[in-house]
């Protein structure tokens, strides 16, 4: 790979972009101020962006809460899609979340995203409920999906 990949935590001059990718992958995207007010208000948020050649493609927020971490987003811009980069994304959020004293995380999935559900399965999370009518677009329920770090 003769990309240059960082990591880092997402800072304020983020948000364009990462609404970017946003916008791009879900059906009720976050706004900017829902962002600027996780960057900026939340003390339980940590949010990390992926570069690939100094371009923000891929982004992800966890809440760490005692010792439990909540996965609140995690997406990759489609053209970047299919090329490990949100497995790395992945990687990265638990390594964080596994320093910041959280022992287990949590996030939810639609029922029909099949995709991000096997990337789940790959770092261990296992299916722990059903949270019906979770999605306000279409009312689709959420599987919700736990893993011990």
């Amino acid at each position: 790979m003769d990309e240059s990949i960082v990591f880092r935590f997402m800072r304020e001059e983020d948000i364009d972009q990462v609404l970017e990718i946003e916008h791009a992958s879900f059906a009720t995207p976050w706004s900017r101020e829902a962002f600027y007010n996780e960057l900026n208000m939340n003390k339980f948020a940590v949010y990390i962006v992926l570069e690939v050649d100094q371009k923000v493609v891929g982004y992800c927020g966890v809440w760490v809460v005692i010792d439990e971490a909540h996965v609140t987003n995690i997406a990759i811009l489609p053209e970047y899609r299919g090329r490990k980069f949100g497995e790395a994304l992945m990687q990265n959020l638990f390594d964080v979340a596994k320093t910041m004293g959280a022992k287990s995380m949590t996030l939810e999935v639609r029922v029909t995203n099949y995709v991000a559900q096997a990337l789940y399965r790959k770092f261990g999370f296992q299916k722990g409920g059903l949270r019906k009518n979770y999605y306000t677009d279409n009312q689709e329920d959420a599987l919700v999906m736990w893993v011990k770090l």
